[in-house]
């Protein structure tokens, strides 16, 4: 059986929330990915939780980190 991508997104929108979650994350997860990519970004992350933890850098609360964005970009 072969489903046009709008019927099939018909289908989808009419969805419960949680289940609409659940297929999303199936279809980002069945994007192929390359391994140096993903751990890549892994080591990224491991670095990034290590700086915050140890002190070396400190967090900004979101709402002042928007406008310190919008700030510079305008």
């Amino acid at each position: 059986m072969s489903f046009t991508v709008e019927v099939l997104e018909a289908a989808a929108l009419n969805l419960s929330i949680a289940d609409r979650s659940r297929l999303v994350e199936k279809l980002i997860v069945s994007f192929d990915t390359e391994p140096d990519v993903e751990s890549a970004w892994a080591t990224e992350v491991e670095r990034r939780y290590a700086e915050i933890e140890s002190g070396a850098v400190s967090l900004l609360p979101g709402a002042e980190t928007l406008a310190r964005l919008k700030a510079e970009f305008q």
